[in-house]
Order: structure tokens, then sequence, then C-alpha cells
């Protein structure tokens, strides 16, 4: 890939820098607390601390609770933030909001599904030879694909609570967070990244081809000899004659 090799680095390294991103989300709470997909502000808030809902892939957070201490859920697939929400301050979900928002919840496993292929894509590509360079295309096409899924059922999850939240006239406001900028941010990157690989990688195969192709003639030259393609009346005839 000596051409498209600048090229083709560039594509590789968006693929990590996807990675990366996928990573930040899926540690969102409460793994890490402090990162979070959707962060809600409760309307307790005194001098000294504001209390804050931390939701993220595996669960949720409350920080600086009354008691100024932090609690988490432990780490599980699917939670229910509607209804943790109507247990923590005075707010009513419907049960559409409630049963949609629980529901949607369990497809945020799907973060570090995306999150594994597409490492395993960067590390293809990053091999050397097109057979790498084509596995991790795919790869990261299939990662890029499963990241727009999770996205946009993370927005209509979070938008359903963000909705409620700061209609509700509680006071508590709702706000896309940190793991759902990072999220978007690596669609792009495996977007990007899978373009450029795919780019380099049949570039570099033509270049390939056409290499080989103008060896072999360069070849024959050499040597003095000439290839004349035969039509087919010149070939019956050679036959009649013998």
């Amino acid at each position: 890939m000596a051409k498209t090799g600048f090229f083709h680095h560039i594509g590789t390294f968006l693929l990590f820098i996807g990675t990366v991103l996928l990573v930040i989300t899926t540690i969102s709470s409460p793994i890490v607390d402090h990162i979070a997909i959707m962060n809600v502000k409760l309307a307790n808030g005194t001098n000294t601390h504001d209390t804050h809902v931390t939701m993220g892939t595996f669960g949720y957070c409350l920080l600086d609770a009354a008691d100024g201490r932090d609690y988490c859920t432990g780490k599980h697939i699917g939670y229910n933030p509607a209804s943790f929400l109507e247990n923590i301050y005075d707010t009513d979900f419907n049960g559409a909001q409630v049963n949609t928002s629980k529901g949607l919840t369990r497809v945020m496993v799907l973060h570090p599904v995306a999150c594994a292929l597409a490492f395993i894509a960067f590390l293809s590509a990053a091999s050397s030879g097109i057979c790498g360079a084509l596995v991790g295309a795919i790869t990261a096409s299939v990662a890029f694909i499963i990241t727009v899924v999770v996205m946009a059922t993370d927005f209509v999850l979070f938008g359903i609570i963000k909705s409620h939240v700061n209609d509700d006239g509680s006071g508590a406001r709702a706000q896309f967070s940190t793991g759902m900028w990072t999220l978007v941010a690596a669609m792009a990157c495996l977007f990007l990244g899978t373009i450029v690989v795919f780019f380099t990688c049949c570039s570099s195969r033509m270049h390939r081809q056409n290499h080989t192709s103008t060896k072999h003639a360069e070849t024959g030259y050499a040597n003095g000899t000439t290839v004349t393609k035969r039509h087919f009346w010149q070939r019956s005839s050679r036959r009649t004659r013998y």
C-alpha cells in the first residue's frame, strides 16, 4: 500500500479513535459515576451541592444525595430510569413512557458490542496486507451499523426522559451528557474510517494488478518475444494443414 499508505493510516487512526469513544460510552454510570449518557439535575440543590442522577449503559447513580453521599446501582443489562425518577422526586411518568424507556435500556448492551467490533476492525486494518484491510473495512462497517442503531435507540430512550423531566414543572433539568456525544462522535469516526480503509484497500489492489501486468509485459519484451492473439479462423486453418 505504498501510494495509499498515508490515507490508510488515517483510516486506521479513525477506527482507533472510534473505539476509544465507544469505550467512554460503555463505561458510563455506574462503572464511572460521573460519566453519563443522560444527566438529570434535581431541584433540591443547596448552596453546597446539587443532586444529580447520571444514567449510563449498565445502570445509574445518584450523586450528592441529601446526606452528601453517592449511590449507584449494580451493573446489569436493562434498568427502569422512569420508575427511579418517580421514586426520588415528585413526578409521574405514564405507563407507555415507563415501559418504553425500560425496554430500550436493554438495547444499550450494543455499546460494548460495537466497541469490540471497532477494536477488531482497528487491529485488522493496522495489520499489513490487502486482506487485513478488507476484513477491517467489513468489520468496521458492521460496527458502524450497530452504532447507528444503538445511537438512535439512546436518543429515543433518553429523549422520553428529557422531555418529561424538563416539562413536569418540578424545576429538575435533564440533558444529554458526555456518553451521548462520544457515541455520536464514534459513529462519525467509524463512518469515515470505513470509507477510507475500504478505498485504500481497493486502490492498493488495483495498483498491484497494474504493476503485475506491467511487469509481465516488460519480461516478455526483454526476452525478445511477443504474444500475438490468433483469430479463430487462423487456428482452424492451422489444424487443417497438419
